[in-house]
């Protein structure tokens, strides 16, 4: 990779100004200072120290994310604060995809990744990548077989489709929920189908990646065999 796009890349700099910022910046490889903005190095394989300090650097990056109630599914909003503000040195210079995404006042599991492709794979219904959610309800709930048999929703263009639970667990008015698709507002409309609103949303699984022990606001690096069976 050129230093002229990496620096870029990681926001240092625009590739506009490379020239300035390596003149007032000492960025260090192998020992040796770079100057030439056409300059390349294997980012992956070569450790690159920019005033004095290690530059991390990978690719891709899978980031297992608690988003918080409060927090846009989002990576810039004027008037809410945004889940990709969650992300703290080293890995805050680079841009992500966000996969999974959840209504700000729900919670819970939400993936960050560099790669766009997987991003695109875990969203799309024909993935049929499971999800799990733990939800409140309103009420005691009892249309468990409703939910399993399939209930006539509308998606976030307005059209009609059968949304249906792969598998329940219930205990009064606590409910967890499979679903292998996720569309716009599919959870809490699925239950306003058969009656109940939601009072509490939160997903815990993606695939097989699960929260485990994240807090909400926190974050943790994941390989992509993680989501898999």
């Amino acid at each position: 990779m050129r230093i002229d796009k990496f620096l870029s890349q990681l926001k240092f700099c625009s590739r506009n100004d490379v020239k300035d910022f390596l003149k007032t910046h000492e960025v260090i490889l192998d020992g040796k200072r770079v100057v030439e903005r056409s300059f390349e190095f294997n980012p992956e394989h070569q450790n690159m120290m920019i005033d004095h300090e290690v530059i991390f650097y990978a690719n891709p990056i899978h980031l297992a994310v608690f988003k918080p109630k409060g927090y846009l599914s989002a990576n810039k909003d004027k008037l809410h604060p945004c889940v990709i503000e969650l992300i703290k040195s080293p890995y805050h210079r680079f841009d992500y995809a966000i996969a999974g995404r959840l209504d700000i006042d729900a919670e819970g599991l939400l993936i960050l990744t560099t790669d766009g492709a997987l991003a695109h794979q875990i969203t799309h219904p024909k993935s049929h990548l499971p999800k799990t959610y733990e939800v409140i309800q309103d009420a005691d709930f009892k249309h468990e077989k409703d939910l399993l048999k399939g209930v006539i929703i509308k998606d976030g263009k307005n059209e009609l489709y059968q949304a249906k639970a792969l598998d329940m667990m219930t205990n009064k008015n606590h409910v967890i929920l499979k679903i292998d698709e996720g569309k716009f507002h599919q959870v809490k409309r699925m239950f306003q189908a058969v009656g109940y609103e939601v009072l509490e949303l939160k997903r815990t699984h993606i695939g097989k990646l699960s929260l485990d022990d994240l807090k909400p606001g926190g974050y943790r690096q994941f390989r992509k065999e993680d989501l898999y069976d």
